[in-house]
């Protein structure tokens, strides 16, 4: 019989300069219809969002610290404001691992859904839709927190 993880669990592992945030995004992914799962892993917990039974964002906690990941499923609805991203973020965005089915189906599970097509500041994208991961840090997390809004908007439009 497993144990279930509980959400204050998760918060011990968390670092007490984003907690504020950790909290936020939480009260604001459950008011807008989003569940969460928590599982252990590794260096701690994977906490996963989901919304219409499809991964929003997770939590990964990695040797060097709390990382996110976006599921930019609709990230081209978006990218006048991914334009305002920092530097450090469109870096993150930059090195994430290229979708292998986009450039050519055969390298890829079939199973695998295509990956994210996009522009942004002029350079022409195609990456992997579970690559998108962005260190936790007072710089980024406001960006992070529109990012996700945006996500959310455009899954109910």
């Amino acid at each position: 019989m497993s144990t279930q993880i509980k959400y204050e669990d998760f918060l011990l592992e968390v670092s007490p300069d984003l907690i504020g945030f950790v909290n936020e995004m939480n009260d604001f992914l459950l008011n807008n219809d989003c569940k969460i799962e928590i599982k252990s892993a590794k260096n701690g917990y994977v906490v996963s969002y989901s919304y219409n039974k499809r991964v929003v964002f997770n939590y990964v906690f990695r040797k060097n610290g709390m990382l996110i990941r976006i599921y930019a499923y609709n990230i081209g609805k978006y990218i006048d404001f991914l334009e305002t991203l920092p530097e450090s973020m469109l870096k993150e965005i930059e090195k994430a691992s290229v979708c292998k089915r986009l450039i050519d189906p055969a390298k890829c599970n079939s199973r695998c859904p295509m990956g994210l097509d996009f522009t942004l500041k002029g350079t022409h994208y195609q990456k992997c839709r579970y690559g998108l991961m962005f260190k936790m840090n007072s710089e980024s997390t406001p960006f992070i927190k529109t990012f996700v809004e945006n996500e959310i908007r455009a899954r109910n439009a």
